[in-house]
């Protein structure tokens, strides 16, 4: 592995796409090394989704940078615009729609940094 990075520009974050969403990780092992935080930036277009799913092993918090999305934590539904946070608690199950016009851009910051394929439950039991 090469040196971690300490300062992350755009143009070194780390790019995957999953459920044809761009995600551009900021902070995460292999890039700023190990640690206990991680970070994601995601854009969702029109009529995209992350379902319902939860973490079991991490808490994670979402900040809308643009656009807005109709956000669930457990029961609870919520349209969320630029500026607003939402607290997922570990082990809660949420999801976020985007049902707008305009693009939806957030960071999901997640604690701990846990990558090993079993971080991510897809339903809701």
């Amino acid at each position: 592995m090469n040196d971690p990075l300490r300062f992350v520009p755009t143009s070194d974050a780390q790019v995957e796409w999953a459920r044809d969403q761009k995600h551009e990780w900021f902070v995460r092992d292999g890039l700023t090394g190990e640690g206990e935080l991680a970070m994601v930036r995601v854009t969702m277009t029109t009529g995209q989704s992350h379902d319902f799913h939860r973490h079991p092993r991490m808490e994670e918090i979402l900040y809308v940078l643009s656009g807005r999305c109709v956000q669930w934590v457990a029961n609870e539904e919520r349209e969320l615009n630029a500026g607003d946070t939402v607290h997922i608690p570990m082990g809660m199950v949420h999801a976020t729609h985007n049902p707008f016009p305009e693009p939806l851009v957030f960071l999901a910051i997640m604690t701990p940094a846990v990558f090993d394929g079993q971080e991510t439950v897809d339903g809701v039991d």
